[in-house]
């Protein structure tokens, strides 16, 4: 059964003090609510786009949105949501115009699409997007989405951004954009602390062995290499429900978000050991040579590369399994080189990174499991 209608469930949290009262989510409820009505009535609206810095609620105040719909939807994060885009893409394979195909069969299963945390730093993803959006908008999927960023902001910095523009455009012509930029990071709330970070101490036994065998309920479990999709990964530990890895074996392997979708699905618990100070100063950009298609590639064939710091493709990785860690509620328990706090300051995504440090503090509490 459906729940009440956003606004509702927005008032009944202030009534019993679960949240405090908010001027930015109040005009990003009224929004949401907007769009609720035109759909329960059957009438045409816009989708909405909240935006805000880390911690201000906008994937709690959209997942009120699709909790009381009763037309058909799905809600996705946006990792999720390329890995099948990717996925019937290939497919489709051989069909004309796969795009539009894949966009009318969604517009033929679901009214509404809500996808959490967009950011785009793929260049294969913001490639898709230019026309995805146009297309999706085009056969009548409603779009409501939560970033970090306005449109305007979305791959400032990408390879050949321009490809990415009518994604933007198509997002300001078919979302109400809103801005949930309260002063308050709702997710440093008081809470009941659970430890789930430790800083390594040389010559000390890791703190992780005794979260394995807590998690594990004793077993000794075994050390033999998990097989996720076609990838083989090392494991110091694994028992049915918890996986115990180093820091090298998830993140500087050249796994997926579907990898990590996958560890997910299978365990309640993921124990990453090994995990070193993330910062690092950004090189200069390398140089692509002949990596688009004929009719799109500059007369000298040449592009300059984004300008990443020695650890930012781990970075990549670290950020993609905490976010899915944090939407499917599955424990992560980190033993570092360095406190949280330093773990990444400077390097080409410490934009994107601020929101994982956020999602990493929220995790230290009780609330979180």
């Amino acid at each position: 059964m459906p729940a009440p209608a956003p606004i509702s469930q927005y008032q009944s949290a202030l009534a019993r003090s679960e949240i405090v009262a908010d001027a930015a989510q109040a005009r990003a409820v009224d929004a949401l609510q907007a769009c609720f009505e035109c759909l329960q009535q059957g009438r045409l609206t816009q989708g909405v786009y909240l935006w805000g810095p880390v911690g201000r609620g906008k994937t709690w105040l959209m997942d009120l949105f699709y909790s009381a719909l009763t037309v058909p939807a799905r809600r996705q994060h946006f990792h999720h949501f390329m890995a099948w885009v990717h996925q019937r893409l290939f497919q489709l394979s051989g069909t004309a115009d796969p795009l539009n195909a894949l966009a009318r069969t969604l517009a033929q299963d679901i009214c509404v699409l809500c996808f959490d945390e967009l950011f785009v730093s793929d260049i294969g993803d913001a490639m898709l997007l230019g026309r995805l959006f146009q297309v999706l908008f085009a056969h009548g999927v409603v779009v409501v989405a939560t970033s970090n960023q306005p449109p305007e902001q979305l791959y400032s910095e990408g390879f050949n951004r321009q490809r990415f523009l009518p994604a933007i455009t198509a997002m300001q012509q078919h979302m109400l954009i809103e801005a949930v930029d309260g002063e308050q990071d709702h997710r440093l709330h008081p809470g009941a602390a659970c430890q789930r970070y430790w800083v390594a101490e040389p010559g000390q036994p890791t703190a992780l062995q005794g979260v394995f065998t807590r998690l594990s309920a004793g077993q000794p479990g075994s050390a033999q290499a998990l097989t996720v999709g076609t990838r083989q990964i090392a494991v110091i530990r694994r028992a049915p429900r918890v996986v115990w890895c180093h820091f090298n074996d998830l993140c500087r392997q050249p796994l997926a978000a579907i990898e990590f979708i996958a560890l997910c699905d299978q365990f309640t618990a993921i124990l990453l050991q090994g995990v070193p100070c993330l910062s690092g100063v950004q090189r200069a950009g390398r140089i692509a040579r002949g990596t688009e298609d004929g009719p799109q590639r500059v007369a000298a064939g040449d592009r300059l590369l984004p300008t990443l710091a020695p650890h930012d493709d781990s970075v990549r990785r670290f950020i993609a399994l905490v976010d899915e860690c944090y939407d499917r509620r599955v424990g992560l328990f980190l033993e570092a080189e360095v406190p949280l706090a330093q773990l990444y300051t400077e390097g080409y995504l410490a934009f994107p990174y601020q929101r994982t440090l956020s999602r990493l503090r929220e995790m230290q509490l009780q609330r979180f499991a």
